[in-house]
């Protein structure tokens, strides 16, 4: 269990972080830029929340808990050493993606197919899933990033790439099941 009694450290006063594992690194770190977006992907999530009610409210609120879940595998390198970590780092798990794919499927089964790109908007809900599904985008950007440096577990960035696909099926859900979709229109301001 996390005891927090103390908020500031002054440990970062010269510009480092604590991974996981307790090494130090820059707080520019690419290990730390990518967990640092999942946190910023959660606040927005936490957003689109205050809009949402019933199973979505739901269903927001186990993608809050799987960012965390996140977040701390991607602040623990060294997945090989895992085994013998003085207590065992907490993983993303296949299953967690299984779950978001099915609610995917759930979800799009009662939305009729897209025939033209959308823009962003729509109700206030369908707006902060569109933000949340962007800043999804950048963080598992910069964990396929990190991914190409440094060994990072499959699932977090499956995870990842499913999570924007989510949002995205979320917001037209949450768009009157896509009948409120803006739709782009190519060349209409020409």
């Amino acid at each position: 269990m996390v005891v927090l009694n103390k908020i500031y450290t002054r440990t970062g006063d010269k510009g480092t972080t604590a991974l996981g594992n307790g090494v130090r690194v820059a707080k520019y770190d690419a290990r730390v830029n990518a967990y640092g977006t999942v946190d910023e992907t959660n606040a927005t999530v936490g957003m689109a929340k205050l809009h949402a009610t019933g199973e979505m409210a739901e269903r927001l609120a186990l993608v809050q808990n799987d960012l965390f879940d996140l977040g701390a595998d991607l602040c623990r390198p060294d997945m090989a050493k895992d085994a013998e970590a003085e207590y065992p780092p907490l993983r993303l798990a296949d299953a967690q993606v299984d779950r978001l794919e099915t609610e995917i499927d759930t979800m799009n089964a009662d939305i009729a197919p897209l025939r033209s790109f959308i823009l962003p908007g729509g109700s206030p809900l369908a707006a902060h899933l569109h933000l949340c599904r962007t800043v999804s985008r950048r963080a598992e950007r910069l964990a396929v990033e990190l991914a190409g440096i440094e060994t990072v577990n499959p699932a977090a960035v499956k995870y990842l790439n499913r999570l924007s696909d989510w949002f995205f099926v979320a917001s037209r859900v949450a768009n009157n099941n896509g009948a409120d979709d803006v739709l782009w229109v190519p060349g209409a301001n020409r």
